[in-house]
């Protein structure tokens, strides 16, 4: 028979961090969704820590919406949809775990196919001269990376100026809803952004050339005021995207883009 776990902690030891690992284990599909976790005492075991201190883990992950409690059968990894995503802590998660998780990044870039021609469409017509200046900011990053062989220019990379190129488009639609998905969702954004990007190193100069252009029309259609092209940029941007990700199927027959009266064409 197993030993029943200390009460307290050992003294003078560091904590681990047992939410951070249960949240990678059920970010990176270690624990699959539906899956029982290890009991109470076999965490305890497992981390040598109390019962107390695994309680209060595994409260943060039932508070994010990633586990339930049953009682009497032990705890479960929850379905997706009850995943608390836009909590800024999970969304923090998501970035550093998800790599492995194909099904989280589809849904991830999903969404993205959804929204960004809308916003893009928003950012032509409510952007103002310093949301523009943001905008081209992030593009000159992106380009003056490319000529460095570090991906790096004034202490950022490539990935981070494309991440900040999407985030001010998300800033310049002036729609307070918008632009906190935007923040919050920064860190699992820059997951598909890492990947993508990745991808097309692989291939070639040709290929980043390519999504360069795409994203200078997007810049360009927001600039001269053009809801409807910003809309068709920004989806040709995620069609390069998808094909980097092997997701084209979810860019191949998109949501409609419905205007609203007051961006549409007269």
């Amino acid at each position: 028979m197993a030993a029943d776990p200390p009460a307290t902690d050992p003294p003078n030891l560091p904590r681990p961090d047992i939410a951070e690992a249960l949240a990678e284990a059920v970010f990176s599909g270690r624990y699959a969704i539906g899956a029982m976790i290890p009991r109470e005492v076999d965490l305890c075991e497992r981390f040598g820590v109390s019962r107390s201190t695994v309680r209060s883990a595994l409260q943060k992950l039932v508070n994010a919406g990633l586990l339930v409690r049953i009682s009497g059968q032990g705890t479960r990894v929850c379905e997706l949809a009850s995943w608390h995503l836009l909590d800024p802590q999970v969304s923090v998660w998501m970035a550093r775990y998800a790599q492995p998780n194909p099904h989280l990044q589809r849904e991830v870039f999903a969404f993205r196919v959804a929204a960004e021609p809308f916003v893009a469409a928003l950012a032509a017509t409510h952007a103002t001269a310093s949301d523009l200046l943001a905008i081209e900011t992030a593009y000159e990053g992106m380009i003056r990376t490319l000529e460095r062989t570090d991906l790096h220019w004034q202490g950022q990379s490539y990935n981070a100026y494309d991440v900040a190129f999407h985030e001010a488009i998300f800033a310049a639609s002036h729609n307070l809803i918008w632009a906190q998905i935007s923040h919050v969702l920064k860190p699992a954004i820059a997951l598909i952004v890492e990947r993508s990007n990745q991808s097309a190193t692989l291939h070639s100069a040709k290929d980043l050339d390519d999504s360069m252009a795409r994203h200078r029309r997007v810049m360009e259609a927001i600039r001269l005021r053009q809801p409807q092209e910003a809309a068709k940029a920004a989806l040709s941007v995620l069609k390069r995207t998808g094909r980097d990700l092997g997701m084209e199927d979810l860019v191949e027959n998109p949501p409609s883009i419905v205007m609203p009266p007051s961006i549409g064409v007269p």
